[in-house]
């Protein structure tokens, strides 16, 4: 069952979502060389914590930590540790959540870690543009699957303007959010358009493709939660919660 909000309801999802853009600043502007993922997360858990929010992921089917933190070729749920340094050259993902009044917000942003390959940074772009794509794509009457078309043909734009050949991770995608992070439904980052629900107003949306250098399969560790790309290439992540409105997409998440 798909969840619609209320004006009233949005603007209470907005505040989750600024809560989740000031963590998620913070951490960016705390990435550099020598810094530990464990560090990050204590940084998003005080600045979610003091803005009287409740950290979303933390206690999430028993997940350990407030972030997650994905390093390289970790695409999404990894596990930040105090063991976890970064080095120069590393290409983090960082994914947070934050419950204020009930309601959540979602968001993730790739971070490069002092000075980054240009392939790592293009990598990023490409993900971050898709995610726009998909965002660009959210209004009243369309269908679910217009976002995810959207996003599948910005990242073949950007295929052909490069030439190079991205991955589209397809055992996870975007997702409705509000009263609980994870709802219906479940947006793949690939496919024809003019398929599924439509959009609503009231409808909340996580909108978050992930890209790889190479291929699109994926492996689980053996923490149960830190997901890597089967070939061992870099990944990235970028994802922002958008409300559907009579006006079009309003990214609850943005700064």
């Amino acid at each position: 069952m798909i969840e619609l909000k209320t004006p009233a309801e949005l603007e209470a999802m907005r505040a989750a979502g600024l809560v989740v853009a000031k963590a998620l600043a913070a951490v960016t502007a705390a990435v550099r060389p020598g810094i530990s993922t464990g560090e990050l997360d204590e940084l998003a858990f005080e600045i979610i914590r003091d803005a009287g929010a409740v950290p979303s992921f933390l206690g999430y089917h028993d997940y350990p930590a407030t972030i997650c933190a994905s390093v390289n070729h970790q695409i999404v749920h990894g596990i930040p540790s105090r063991d976890q340094v970064l080095a120069d050259g590393d290409l983090i993902s960082v994914d947070c959540g934050a419950i204020l009044d009930g309601w959540h917000g979602d968001s993730a942003v790739t971070i490069p870690v002092g000075t980054v390959a240009a392939a790592d940074l293009a990598l990023s772009d490409a993900t971050r543009a898709a995610m726009e794509a998909g965002i660009k794509a959210v209004r009243p009457d369309a269908r679910l699957t217009d976002i995810s078309h959207a996003i599948e043909e910005s990242v073949h734009a950007t295929e052909r303007a490069s030439g190079t050949t991205y991955g589209i991770v397809r055992e996870y995608g975007g997702h409705g959010i509000g009263r609980a992070m994870h709802m219906e439904p479940f947006l793949p980052n690939y496919g024809k358009p003019g398929k599924g629900p439509r959009l609503r107003v009231g409808m909340a949306i996580a909108i978050e493709p992930m890209l790889t250098i190479g291929r699109e399969q994926t492996e689980e560790l053996d923490d149960g939660w830190t997901v890597v790309t089967a070939d061992g290439s870099r990944a990235a992540h970028w994802e922002h919660t958008v409300a559907i409105t009579d006006d079009g997409p309003w990214v609850l998440t943005a700064p």
